[in-house]
C-alpha cells in the first residue's frame, strides 16, 4: 500500500511537470507569434508613413485612425500608444533576419523598455 502511494506521487508530479512544461511552451509560442504581428504591424504603419506628403503629421494621423478602427473591428489592445510601441519595435529590429533570433527572446514588456 505505501509503494503504491508513493507511485501514485512520483505518476501525479510527473504529470504536472508535463502539464507545466506544455503551458510554457505555449506561452512562448504565443508570445513569439503576437511580436511577430506587432513587428508587422509596426512595419506596415513605417511602410504607410514614408508616403505621406508631410510625414510626421501624416503619420500621426495614419496611427490615430487605425488605433480607432482596429479598436472597434477587434477590440483592445489597438491603443495610439501601444500602435506607436509597434512602430518603434520595427524600427528598432527593421533587419529581419538578422534580429529575428533576438526579437524571439524578448516579451512584449520588453519591447516597450526600448527607447528608439
Amino acid at each position: 500500500m505505501i509503494e503504491s502511494k508513493s507511485s501514485e506521487m512520483s505518476l501525479i508530479q510527473d504529470v504536472v511537470r508535463i502539464l507545466q512544461s506544455a503551458r510554457q511552451n505555449a506561452y512562448r509560442a504565443v508570445n513569439t507569434a503576437m511580436l511577430e504581428a506587432y513587428w508587422q504591424i509596426g512595419k506596415r504603419i513605417v511602410e504607410e508613413e514614408q508616403f505621406g506628403e508631410i510625414r510626421a503629421a501624416y503619420g500621426e494621423g495614419i496611427i490615430k485612425q487605425l488605433s480607432k478602427d482596429l479598436s472597434r473591428e477587434i477590440g483592445k489592445g489597438f491603443s495610439v500608444a501601444n500602435l506607436e510601441n509597434f512602430r518603434k519595435s520595427y524600427l528598432t529590429f527593421s533587419d529581419n533576419q538578422k534580429s529575428y533570433a533576438v526579437r524571439r527572446e524578448l516579451s512584449w514588456t520588453h519591447y516597450r523598455l526600448i527607447k528608439v
